[in-house]
């Protein structure tokens, strides 16, 4: 299916606007190879896991891949989330592609690939036990190899630290003492974190940020020795912009000598977007983005539109990652992601539909690890699927989620002749780490004839994205409004309940399709729901 552009940072004359991806694709790191680059993202409980993108000139991206297909551990077989997959590096080294991923209850991981467009190797745990997060390797001139992390509190008791420990050159292991390097609890740098760690001039770089997601900065250290003593500078903060928290991203080049980095920013709801700022250099220290004062040694401040990368020759197509689905390829497009570690029996793909089979419920709507979901592609959108659900058994049901923190989802069960629609809102409650309880409403509304089950439309609309300041500051406008509304005949449309959304768990409110049915026991033979389309558009 050809998808309507809705968020395109091409603006088509040399120049670009930021955000380059409104999604949440949040602690990006990215390389260069070649002409290619490549980008990877946090996936937390979401499966597959590590989302690989790609690109030719930093503006335009496409995902093309997965890390991996399920998360490691047997407990991800349930959404835990929050947990799972955190800020990943992206390494290239003597030929090998290297992902380098935490997971801060289970360890620090390890996959390879010699193509990054095929299949990655069984991540290897280089590092097990909770605690180290955001880790990035480095192989030096001389051959041998590091490893840089930053501490989760929550797992560890202290956070604002980083340490350094030597690794086996084919980053497998780990060798030696770990040392501290650096810790933020003695200056002005709390929360340091997401270390990512390069060379130039014979100084050794780590870029990390600190000051928390939502109002935080980029923090640069850098040393003669790998272990330092490292001196550190602020390289890029809001100041007067609009990017609030401008931090978490990666350095890279083009092959005509430019200097890029990739960021996030936290807009709350749609969750940490991408944003690309130019990067200059003085006295041996970064300036990330524009110096306010136009001096070339000043702090930056994010810019909103700027020239684009000097790529070279580099063969450039004006893309974006997909959104809309007519499911008629052999795989699940790579927009999708399950709320756990999926299992083969949940779907089928029939060559021009999704045909969801009715999975039990055992929990409540929030905690299903068969909800199928992908990210906010733009602030303002709108998605519309077609549902035929004329396989459902009696007391199965299907519909569209709203999946955060705080979710909705409106839903239609079969009871007997009646297709019975409801708009339900739950709420999740955590504790130190995971959901403590989840509280959910119901509202009913009027029952359809069965009769009308073989074509449900479904619209699912959201408006003012962003416009909450997450700085504090309120700026008088209705936040994140998610509206559903319902179509037997794919035109007129009946609202079914609307919602303020917030994010999930360290991630952006995803919408998607469920097929479920509660029950006391699993049945031996169950109904199913198609799903025709899914297309998405700009709101009217």
């Amino acid at each position: 299916m050809k998808s309507n552009s809705i968020w395109n940072a091409d603006l088509g004359n040399g120049r670009y606007r930021n955000p380059i991806l409104y999604a949440d694709y949040s602690d990006p790191d990215a390389i260069r190879v070649g002409e290619d680059y490549f980008m990877i993202a946090s996936s937390f409980c979401n499966a597959p896991g590590l989302p690989l993108l790609h690109s030719k000139d930093l503006v335009n991206w496409k995902v093309v891949n997965y890390i991996i297909n399920e998360i490691p551990e047997e407990r991800y077989k349930e959404p835990i989330h929050g947990c799972g997959v955190w800020a990943p590096a992206i390494r290239y080294h003597e030929g090998t592609y290297f992902v380098c991923f935490p997971m801060p209850d289970e360890g620090i991981y390890m996959s390879t690939a010699t193509d990054p467009f095929g299949t990655w190797s069984k991540p290897v745990n280089i590092r097990p036990g909770a605690g180290w997060i955001d880790p990035c390797p480095f192989w030096d001139d001389d051959g041998k190899a590091y490893l840089v992390a930053g501490v989760a509190k929550s797992r560890i008791g202290y956070k604002s630290v980083l340490h350094m420990v030597e690794m086996q050159p084919d980053g497998m292991g780990l060798i030696g003492e770990e040392v501290k390097i650096f810790d933020g609890n003695e200056n002005d740098q709390e929360t340091i974190e997401g270390p990512k760690m390069y060379k130039r001039n014979g100084w050794y770089y780590i870029f990390a940020p600190a000051g928390g997601v939502k109002v935080g900065w980029q923090t640069v250290l850098r040393s003669r020795n790998v272990f330092g003593p490292y001196e550190y500078k602020v390289v890029m903060h809001q100041g007067d912009s609009a990017v609030n928290g401008p931090h978490q991203g990666a350095w890279v080049d083009t092959v005509t000598g430019e200097d890029w980095f990739l960021h996030f920013q936290d807009v709350y709801a749609a969750g940490r977007i991408t944003h690309l700022q130019p990067m200059s250099w003085h006295e041996d220290w970064p300036v990330i983005g524009i110096a306010k004062d136009g001096s070339c040694c000043d702090c930056g401040e994010p810019v909103m539109e700027y020239k684009k990368p000097d790529v070279g020759n580099a063969a450039i197509s004006v893309c974006e990652p997909a959104a809309s689905d007519d499911f008629t390829g052999n795989r699940l497009g790579l927009q999708w992601q399950w709320n756990a570690n999926p299992r083969k029996e949940w779907y089928e793909l029939t060559g021009n539909s999704l045909k969801l089979n009715a999975v039990r419920m055992e929990k409540v709507y929030g905690e299903m690890p068969n909800l199928l979901l992908q990210k906010w592609p733009a602030p303002e959108f709108s998605c519309i699927t077609k549902l035929d659900l004329s396989h459902l058994a009696d007391g199965e049901e299907a519909g569209v989620i709203s999946m955060g923190m705080r979710y909705g989802l409106l839903t239609f069960r079969r009871d007997d002749s009646q297709l019975k629609p409801r708009f339900i809102e739950g709420v999740q409650n955590y504790g130190k780490i995971l959901v403590d309880a989840v509280e959910e409403t119901a509202q009913e509304l009027p029952a359809l004839d069965w009769n009308q089950a073989a074509e449900i439309s479904v619209k699912y609309t959201v408006r003012q994205t962003g416009t909450q300041d997450l700085n504090g500051r309120e700026k008088g406008f209705p936040l994140e409004l998610v509206t559903f509304a319902y179509s037997t005949d794919g035109s007129s449309y009946r609202k079914a309940g609307e919602m303020n959304a917030v994010p999930g768990r360290w991630v952006g409110v995803k919408n998607g399709v469920f097929c479920c049915y509660a029950g006391p026991e699993a049945k031996e033979n169950c109904g199913y729901a198609v799903v025709d389309c899914v297309e998405y558009g700009r709101t009217l």
